[in-house]
């Protein structure tokens, strides 16, 4: 036939498609410059056949690392080394799907080499194999124009319809790539209606005849299947069915030609969204799914989902919806087991797919040793939290326990489980706790099924309070309902001896329900005891009720305890503030006394020389030892809080030396708390910014109206860094938050909502996340001089970064730490397995999973020492302690605050009698009172 001369003639076109000398084909290299090569060329050669063996290396410690399988194969093809290329290529394949640009270069790598018959056959294998992976139309038509090259073949012509036929149920349905594919189709079989025609002139056989009309009407056939589908361009193959055919239009295919119109025009607004979306689509791509869920054409939807995951093939929940659809709707053995496995080898550290997946294949009968296989499979696939391994474990020992016949006393099935149990309690203790620290199965579920089913479904109690009793051992005999659990256990299968221990070994060990358990030993004695065992319940309970009600007490006095030394210690500290107050108006006023009596001394003198000074013009002398370590009024601030400043005590103002201009002219401002919902805190400016309103007032007037910036300065004019910005609407006070962390002069600038936080205490502001983030990382160990650009490229070669973090201290400076943020957790996981121990600018950088550890508490006093009155305490200045560590309070306020205590060695020892009873608290003194106690002096 023509077609078969045509297809022979294609095939040769093939082995001819590689030029000679192509790395790609094995062959010898005519170019003289390769011959002649050496210098960089050689080195770059050597540079990647040692890069080749460290992916490979890298490889045989972790198989499941993607980007390093993608790095190779590269590598590989670059430098021709065609067998190392098919294994690598080989490997791959087994541990995840190939996305479709891979399966491309890979089947036209194997398309130029593939020759013989035998060959041909390879590739048509692995056709079938990509096919498998994704819904790729593209894959389909290079697989249906492949085959037409084997037409001259036995039977070449049926399989080339038998490809293009399982192409359309795949995806001819395709609204914006279906198309090519049925065109495709009627192509070829236009082509062998062609082969089909008599010679001119000659006159047809009934056989050619008949011949002749099955193929017209394989044509028509298509078109008419064609048209029924809604897909782009129905109106050019409409016209050109109409013009190809001889016979009007059934009206028929009018019909549903026009009815796959208006389907049409309904998909095209979901159709226009993904065109011009950005990846990865997520959200049209859903409104999609549930556009046709709720037109409920099963084969629509599973296109529709399939084209998702081809694009989103590392999300793991749309996985779970795709498989959670087909296991409850189609219900199809192949297509239900494929989804499945496609699922857990893209999304391996996801174990409730592979729950999922062990799930379908018991659901479908699947031999018990693939499942066993699929198990195995599952507990390698590195699994990022220890939780993960008790549900893959549990997932499977429901699937044993529901394997045995428990009418038998004895099986192979039930040792089978028992040994699981036995092997899964092992795995969490030794396995998973050395890696995670922690077995995941702190309440022992495991162990407590496995009692069970030895309790309920073997009748072997004593198996089952081997089990209980190795379960409290663990650190649960505290916990009422895990008495409880057991209890209930012996209650249904053992005997009301055993109950009444266990009942009695709870009111004796737990802690944090006690009562509970006193009111079910009661109850049982009540129910089925003797006098006896009734006395000594109630014997028993009630001393651990009075245990129990005296620890309480004694907590609850502990709590007050506590909380009547915080009281002390905030009077302490507010003392200790008005003391401070009150020795600098003292030391103020007897500087004023002092200069007054030198001017009556000296008035005369004057008068008589002709010399008259004003107050203000005297020098102002400094003694030593007068008010050391006391700053002057002016440059102390006096503040309530976070919200605004308290006006300073009555008293002698001091002299103003500054001119005029100074802030210390400008009036206090309070801040209204009826204003926080617009109204942002600013801190962790420069203080050494000038005209900070100006420069604020410029930086958030791109959120809205700014109606009044004020910002806080100390008694000397000085910027404390810190202001209040208060806008015109809350919605510009929202927007404002997010320039939180902006670089202002070198600094970044801590934008915070306006909370006062006298009234919500546990108000905190954090707006990065303290929890469990799969798809983000921590790195630590950075060098000091890397920024953001470069750490970016590091982390980039493996995954899409959407976010980087370069973690610095309030003045700007980087800490050697950042975060990382990827698409999605298996970006982040392959991130963690290729860049934890790299090298960055001679620094060794460590890469985890994020997940902040919980902050602690601060320690509290030991309670047992709170009868001892405690020692205030020492407020620092600005600058922290200082380097002498001696007192700056004046040795008159020392004695007076305490005067039984002794100082030794820095500590403040107190007497007996002032330590036995609880410390009366000092007068209160006036102003005055220090100022006369110091003028005494």
């Amino acid at each position: 036939h023509k077609m078969a001369a045509a297809g022979a003639e294609a095939a040769a076109e093939e082995e001819k498609r590689l030029p000679e000398g192509d790395p790609e084909s094995g062959g010898d290299s005519d170019d003289e410059g390769d011959s002649d090569s050496s210098g960089d060329g050689e080195d770059e050669e050597k540079e990647n056949e040692a890069e080749i063996q460290r992916l490979e290396e890298q490889l045989s410690i972790n198989a499941f690392d993607y980007n390093c399988h993608l790095d190779l194969i590269k590598l590989l093809r670059q430098e021709g080394e065609l067998v190392k290329l098919r294994r690598a290529r080989q490997k791959m394949s087994e541990l995840f799907p190939l996305t479709e640009e891979i399966w491309l270069d890979w089947l036209k790598d194997e398309i130029k080499m593939a020759s013989e018959i035998s060959e041909r056959e390879k590739v048509y294998e692995l056709f079938e194999r990509a096919v498998k992976d994704y819904i790729c139309p593209e894959i389909w038509l290079e697989y249906a124009q492949y085959s037409i090259g084997g037409i001259g073949q036995e039977g070449g012509i049926e399989r080339v319809r038998s490809i293009f036929e399982r192409a359309l149920t795949a995806v001819g349905l395709h609204v914006t790539k279906g198309t090519a594919l049925w065109e495709a189709y009627r192509e070829f079989e236009n082509a062998i209606l062609e082969t089909a025609q008599p010679a001119p002139g000659s006159i047809p056989s009934p056989e050619q005849q008949q011949v002749l009309c099955s193929q017209l009407e394989k044509i028509h056939t298509l078109f008419r299947r064609q048209l029924g589908i809604p897909l782009l361009d129905m109106e050019a193959s409409y016209a050109e069915y109409e013009e190809w055919s001889e016979e009007p239009i059934p009206e028929t295919t009018i019909k549903n030609y026009k009815k796959a119109l208006q389907q049409l025009e309904r998909c095209k607004p979901y159709e226009e969204a993904l065109l011009g979306a950005e990846t990865p689509k997520l959200a049209e791509y859903q409104a999609y799914i549930d556009f046709e869920m709720k037109a409920g054409d099963p084969a629509r939807i599973q296109l529709i989902y399939e084209r998702a995951l081809a694009e989103n093939c590392l999300v793991p929940d749309l996985w779970a919806r795709y498989n959670q659809y087909l296991d409850r709707q189609l219900k199809v053995k192949e297509l239900v087991l494929s989804a499945h496995d496609r699922a857990v080898r893209n999304c391996p550290w996801t174990v409730g797919l592979w729950i999922r997946y062990l799930l379908a294949m018991e659901r479908h009968r699947v031999e018990h040793s693939i499942i066993s296989e699929m198990f195995e499979k599952a507990l390698n696939a590195g699994f990022i939290q220890a939780t993960d391994y008790v549900e893959i474990w549990q997932a499977y020992l429901d699937y044993l326990r529901r394997r045995v016949d428990f009418t038998q006393d004895s099986s192979k099935e039930l040792e089978e489980l028992r040994s699981a149990f036995a092997r899964a309690v092992e795995y969490l203790k030794q396995e998973v706790e050395e890696r995670f620290s922690e077995s995941g199965d702190p309440s022992c579920t495991i162990m407590q099924n496995w009692a069970r089913v030895e309790a309920r479904l073997c009748n072997n109690m004593q198996k089952a309070r081997e089990l209980w009793d190795n379960i409290m051992t663990k650190g649960n005999a505290k916990y009422a309902n895990m008495w409880l659990e057991y209890y209930n256990l012996e209650r249904a299968h053992g005997d009301t001896q055993h109950c009444r221990k266990a009942l009695h070994r709870a009111v004796q060990c737990t802690s944090d329900y006690p009562e509970h358990v006193c009111e079910v030993l009661l109850t049982l004695e009540r129910i089925e005891g003797t006098l006896e065992d009734w006395d000594a319940a109630v014997q028993k309970t009630e001393n651990r009720l009075a245990r129990v009600n005296e620890q309480r007490a004694k907590a609850a006095e502990k709590e007050a305890a506590l909380a009547k030394q915080e009281e002390e210690r905030a009077e302490q500290r507010k003392q200790a503030r008005a003391e401070k107050k009150a020795s600098k108006k003292a030391k103020k006023t007897r500087t004023g006394d002092k200069r007054k009596a030198d001017e009556d001394d000296e008035g005369e003198w004057g008068q008589e020389e002709g010399f008259q000074f004003h107050q203000s013009e005297l020098p102002s002398k400094r003694h030593r030892g007068e008010g050391d370590g006391v700053l002057p009024e002016e440059d102390m601030e006096v503040e309530t809080g976070l919200f605004g400043r308290s006006e300073k005590p009555d008293g002698p103002a001091a002299p103003k030396e500054k001119p005029s201009t100074s802030r210390r002219d400008v009036p206090k401002v309070f801040h209204d708390s009826s204003k926080d919902k617009v109204t942002v805190f600013v801190s962790n400016l420069s203080y050494t910014m000038a005209e900070p309103e100006a420069k604020l007032r410029e930086l958030f007037g791109s959120c809205g109206e700014v109606v009044e910036i004020r910002a806080v300065f100390n008694n000397k004019g000085t910027f404390r860094g810190y202001c209040y910005v208060q806008f015109g609407e809350e919605e510009a006070a929202r927007q404002a938050l997010a320039l939180d962390r902006t670089a202002v002069e070198g600094r970044p600038m801590f934008v915070s909502p306006c909370v006062d936080k006298n009234k919500n205490p546990d108000f905190k502001v954090f707006r990065y996340s303290t929890t469990l983030e799969k798809h983000k990382l921590f790195i630590s160990g950075l060098p000091f001089s890397c920024t953001k650009e470069e750490l970016e490229e590091v982390c980039k070669a493996h995954g899409n970064v959407k976010d980087i973090r370069l973690v610095t201290n309030r003045a700007g400076k980087p800490k050697g730490l950042a975060y990382v943020e990827y698409e999605n957790e298996a970006q982040a996981s392959q991130a963690v397995l290729k860049m934890d121990g790299l090298t960055v600018k001679d620094h060794v950088i460590k890469v985890m999973i994020s997940n902040p550890p919980l902050r602690k508490l601060p320690e509290r006093p030991d309670p047992s020492k709170a009868s001892l009155p405690l020692a205030p305490r020492q407020i620092y200045g600005a600058r922290g302690k200082g380097r002498t560590q001696l007192s700056m309070m004046p040795r008159a306020l020392q004695r007076q605050s305490n005067p039984l205590a002794k100082a030794e060695n820095g500590m403040v020892q107190n007497s007996p009698a002032a330590s036995s009873d609880t410390p009366a608290e000092p007068k209160k003194m006036s102003n005055a009172d220090f100022a006369k106690m110091l003028l005494k002096k």
